[in-house]
Order: C-alpha cells, then sequence, then structure tokens
C-alpha cells in the first residue's frame, strides 16, 4: 500500500475524534469544552480508552456536564459515575480532582475556558500551561485536550502530539508533522490525530488498516 491509501484506509476505519465518541457536539462554548476537558482528564490515565470514554459518558448522563454540576455533585456521586463507566483503579482520586478541577475553573475563568484561550492570545504554550494547571491534566491530558480542540481552535491546528506520529510511524507514514500535513491535505487534523493515536495504542488498529489493503 502506498502511504496516501494507507492514511485513506486508517481515515476511513478509524476517523473518529474522542469527542464524538464520547457524545460530546464539540463547539466553541463552556459546556462542551469542558466536557472534553473531563475526557481529556480521563483518557489520560493509563486505562483503556474505551473505559474513559464510557466513563465520560457515565459522568454526563448522571447530570455532570459542567463545572457548576460536577461542583455541586458529591465525591461519593462522581465515584459511582466513574464505577458505572468501568473507571474503578483510579475512581477515588479521580473524583476528587474532578471536583477541584470545576471549582479551579469556576473561580479562574468563570466556568468558560473560552478565557484561558483568550489569556494565551494564540500561543498554543501558553495554552498547555493553563491547562495542566487543573488538578490531574498532566503534559498527556494538555495534548489529548489540544488534539480534539483544534476543530473549534484552529490556532492551534494542525496538533500532532507525540503520540499521534508514534502512531504514523507505527503505519509506516511520515512521521514528521510536515510530512503528515503534506500527506493529509484537505483531512480534518483533529481526526488524523484521533485516528493516529489510535494506532499507537492499538495493534488491531495498524493490522486492520494494513490487511485491508
Amino acid at each position: 500500500m502506498s502511504s496516501r491509501e494507507t492514511l485513506d484506509a486508517l481515515l476511513e476505519e478509524h476517523g473518529t475524534t474522542y469527542a464524538e465518541e464520547a457524545g460530546i457536539r464539540l463547539r466553541d462554548t463552556p459546556q462542551p469544552l469542558y466536557q472534553l476537558l473531563v475526557l481529556s482528564h480521563l483518557l489520560s490515565a493509563r486505562i483503556r480508552a474505551s473505559v474513559a470514554v464510557a466513563s465520560a459518558r457515565a459522568l454526563f448522563s448522571d447530570g455532570m456536564r459542567s463545572p457548576r454540576r460536577m461542583a455541586d455533585a458529591t465525591w461519593q456521586q462522581r465515584v459511582d459515575a466513574l464505577g458505572e463507566g468501568g473507571y474503578r483503579r483510579y475512581d477515588e482520586r479521580t473524583a476528587t480532582q474532578l471536583g477541584a478541577g470545576a471549582e479551579l475553573l469556576l473561580d479562574a475563568y468563570g466556568g468558560d475556558l473560552r478565557r484561558l484561550r483568550r489569556d494565551a492570545d494564540g500561543d498554543t504554550d501558553a495554552l498547555r500551561s493553563g491547562l495542566r494547571r487543573f488538578p490531574g491534566m498532566g503534559p498527556a491530558g494538555a495534548d489529548i485536550f489540544l488534539r480534539e480542540a483544534q476543530v473549534v481552535w484552529p490556532e492551534v491546528a494542525p496538533y500532532l502530539d507525540s503520540k499521534a506520529l508514534q502512531g504514523a510511524e507505527r503505519l509506516g507514514l511520515p512521521t514528521s508533522p510536515t510530512g503528515l500535513r503534506r500527506l493529509a491535505e484537505g483531512r480534518e487534523p483533529a481526526v488524523l490525530a484521533a485516528a493516529l493515536v489510535r494506532a499507537a495504542l492499538d495493534k488491531d488498529v495498524v493490522d486492520s488498516v494494513r490487511s485491508s489493503g
């Protein structure tokens, strides 16, 4: 298979963002951006991505869709929702972090991550640093958020972090952001990044793409 054919097969089979998978209709408005923050936090832990997505869905389905609702929920309600999604290894610590993060977002940004974006003024490093202020959001969580948020925050696009580049390497695709951008010209960068990350995380994704040729 050529690199173009590999990329086409990857996007056809696995071209869904994690936000879409979690049921988040991502827009540049406070609630979906907050939901993406929660999802990014969960995805950054050492658990299967499918469990993180299911746990985010459980939190949202139990009403914790906004920082105010998350902060107002009890610690036990957060633990129970995480457990419902299968997120049991880190559930107690994560429940505490989600509550503290919601309070921080309300206090520092009025519950609106667009204020963080405004303060960063187009500086991706400043955005990354701001995201890392939230409890449980380390470098991996910030990368996940920005990979997905580039759909609505185009100033960070194309955002292809080390995990996405690892997926490209496993598929035999260009391993530089410039090479990938050229190959994927006209494709949505967030979809490309999510598909590449799936290849980095799951050997079955790589095998299915290669067998499609």
